[in-house]
């Protein structure tokens, strides 16, 4: 790697629309121009998606989500299966000092052991919740890629091995005043930024995670004011249900 080369990067399913890469295509146009492919898989996990075996070189995951999977840990890691690019990366770490404590090392080792049951219980809830709130009268759009009318269900499917526990909806009544009380009203779903831990959050995305970009951005990639995101934690599906059931009323 040098100052030369090129690196596209991917983030999958990693925005609040749910849109799937197709990463074995990427990576196929991006070998045949000599550009390294690096994947934000923090969504997904290694347990529903491993970008390595689709092509990628450099897979990012965010640790303190899934990995860790109990919100109290800070982290990030690159995975990688080539020594050489390995290498130079940890050069980079080590002289920067960008290193991670023994104390957070041992909290995401402990959140790996249960990674696969998590996982399950994630991919469960999200797929009951997510057709709770299709069927809801209030609710108007639903996006989440284990449907099979999602743009982008027959990638999921093929290089997904399940469709996560993240999603997102609009209202129909798409008022600041609606989308405010809906979000606030939930008493077992937090109301929070962050995703992937045990616990189920609810955010907004236009004045939370994606506040710092400017409308007519947001507008232009389908990221609407009325959008709401949840991260689907492994608590009991039917009371995650009643609690949006009472939420939005």
């Amino acid at each position: 790697m040098n100052e030369n080369t090129k690196l596209i990067w991917l983030e999958t399913p990693t925005n609040p629309l749910m849109n799937i890469v197709d990463i074995a295509a990427v990576t196929a146009l991006a070998q045949q121009r000599n550009v390294l492919v690096c994947v934000d898989n923090t969504f997904a996990s290694p347990y529903l998606q491993n970008p390595l075996d689709l092509g990628a070189h450099i897979v990012m995951h965010s640790s303190t989500k899934y990995l860790g999977g109990h919100s109290d840990v800070i982290q990030g890691c690159l995975v990688l299966n080539d020594k050489s690019l390995r290498d130079e990366l940890y050069f980079i770490q080590k002289s920067c000092g960008a290193v991670p404590g023994p104390l957070d090392c041992f909290l995401i080792l402990r959140g790996i052991k249960t990674l696969h049951l998590r996982m399950q219980r994630h991919c469960e809830n999200g797929e009951k919740i997510a057709n709770y709130l299709r069927s809801h009268p209030k609710v108007d759009r639903v996006y989440w890629p284990g449907f099979a009318d999602h743009p982008n269900h027959a990638i999921a499917k093929k290089q997904m091995r399940g469709f996560g526990g993240m999603l997102s909806f609009e209202l129909k009544n798409d008022s600041a005043e609606e989308l405010k009380r809906v979000v606030s009203a939930t008493k077992i779903i937090a109301l929070a930024e962050s995703l992937g831990g045990v616990e189920s959050l609810i955010n907004h995305p236009a004045t939370m995670t994606h506040a710092s970009i400017p409308k007519e951005e947001r507008v232009k990639n389908g990221l609407k004011d009325s959008l709401i995101r949840l991260s689907v934690g492994i608590e009991d599906a039917d009371d995650l249900i009643e609690d949006l059931k009472q939420a939005i009323g």
